[in-house]
């Protein structure tokens, strides 16, 4: 998956129906609320929940740079 997909403005988390954001270079995509990490595998998203990874506090962190990174906005 690339960053400007349109398929990521209607993709959710499979748990709390909540956006999730691409982790960049679009090896996954993340729920920060849940801090829950869902492969994508040949460019396809496997939200089920059993797909899904819990990520420890320093994984999390590194998320959140990974996605601090890619928005010169932030």
């Amino acid at each position: 998956m690339e960053p400007d997909d349109p398929l990521l403005k209607i993709l959710v988390c499979p748990l709390d129906k909540g956006p999730l954001s691409l982790l960049v270079p679009g090896d996954a995509l993340y729920n920060p609320r849940l801090r829950r990490r869902y492969p994508v595998l040949d460019g396809i998203p496997q939200l089920l929940p059993t797909s899904g990874e819990q990520l420890t506090d320093a994984e999390h962190h590194r998320a959140l740079r990974r996605l601090a990174d890619r928005d010169p906005g932030s």
